[in-house]
């Protein structure tokens, strides 16, 4: 199965990627593929976990369920535009019913994350630098941060809070960026630019260079976890721009925020005590499926709909899979209000046999 090279458009006619910022998007289609499939061939199994999310784009696919045909599902249709059996396990085995088909996939979790980030992080790196100059910044590293085992240690619902306490830096050729025996300061993020890190010892006062960072590359950890000195000197090897996350608010943002948490169960006692569903997706995923008598606020509006919100109540923030709405449940609870994410989103929900 080759892959084919993305157009924009083709990733705009479903939801909820037509709700991505156009940079977000272009950095998603270098990650998405575009395959075939040939017919009677299994595109996924009932039971499969495979996470995935999956788009017909093309051609006719045969949805079964216990062996028996639940539905007929066409490319270029309505009902197309949403992912194919999100739901994990597969509740389905979908079966190829034409010639062919054609169908987009990506990374459930890579998408997942993509859509909070767009949301979420592209706004506040918008509003940190004062002088609105953010158009010479690649959005590359972007997606390559999201991927990096630094960036996973921090909580979902952190994503936030890190960029709101973010602070750009800019660095000439040559500039030492940390000094070796320094106390830990700041963790560290290349934006645009590459920097060398460097090692003194005792033979060589030079220093031994260890690695040469690019984009999307982080470094600083290490010292604010352990509270030890700098072991390494990081110097600018180009111009470039760092974001950096101060040790304080990296080790805070390290551990989860106070968020409350609710399984499905103790969500719907909440319901019925007064609380109110908050669907943080966006308006087309709301469109698809949710849940009865809620309300639909994306994450993306909600400090703009903030004064609209009553007080008075609590609410159970969803998403799919709990990392949008935590980060929603976050900026709610920090303004003062009540607010609790269901634990695992709708498909924890579903997984469960909740509908």
């Amino acid at each position: 199965m080759e892959n084919k090279p993305l157009e924009l458009s083709l990733l705009r006619s479903f939801s909820p990627l037509d709700g991505l910022k156009s940079e977000n998007l272009h950095a998603l289609a270098r990650k998405a593929a575009l395959r075939e499939l040939q017919l009677d061939r299994t595109l996924f199994k009932e039971g499969d976990d495979d996470k995935r999310t999956i788009y017909l784009v093309s051609g006719v696919l045969e949805l079964l369920q216990n062996g028996e045909t639940v539905a007929i599902l066409r490319g270029g249709t309505p009902e197309a535009r949403n992912p194919i059996a999100p739901t994990m396990p597969r509740r389905y085995t979908a079966v190829v019913a034409s010639d062919r088909i054609e169908y987009l996939s990506i990374d459930s979790d890579l998408l997942d994350v993509m859509l909070t980030w767009d949301q979420t992080g592209s706004y506040e790196v918008g509003e940190l630098d004062s002088s609105g100059q953010t158009s010479d910044i690649s959005d590359d590293w972007m997606t390559t941060l999201l991927q990096t085992k630094a960036f996973h240690k921090v909580p979902p619902a952190n994503i936030q809070a890190i960029f709101m306490r973010m602070q750009r830096v800019d660095f000439k050729t040559g500039q030492s960026v940390i000094k070796q025996g320094d106390e830990g300061d700041f963790f560290y993020v290349i934006v645009k630019g590459k920097c060398q890190v460097t090692r003194e010892t005792p033979l060589n006062k030079e220093g031994v260079k260890l690695a040469e960072l690019g984009m999307g590359d982080t470094f600083g950890e290490e010292a604010l976890i352990s509270d030890a000195k700098r072991n390494a000197n990081v110097t600018m090897l180009t111009d470039g721009t760092l974001m950096r996350l101060g040790k304080e608010d990296f080790k805070t943002l390290l551990n989860e925020p106070t968020l409350e948490y609710a399984d499905y169960a103790q969500a719907k006692m909440l319901i019925e005590r007064g609380a109110v569903w908050l669907d943080v997706r966006l308006p087309s995923e709301f469109e698809s499926q949710h849940l009865d008598g809620g309300m639909n606020i994306p994450l993306y509006f909600m400090r703009l709909k903030l004064k609209t919100i009553d007080r008075k109540l609590a609410y159970v923030a969803y998403c799919d899979t709990g990392r949008r709405s935590s980060a929603a449940a976050y900026i709610l609870s920090e303004r003062g209000f009540t607010a609790y994410v269901l634990r695992g989103g709708l498909q924890a929900m579903q997984r469960n046999g909740n509908k």
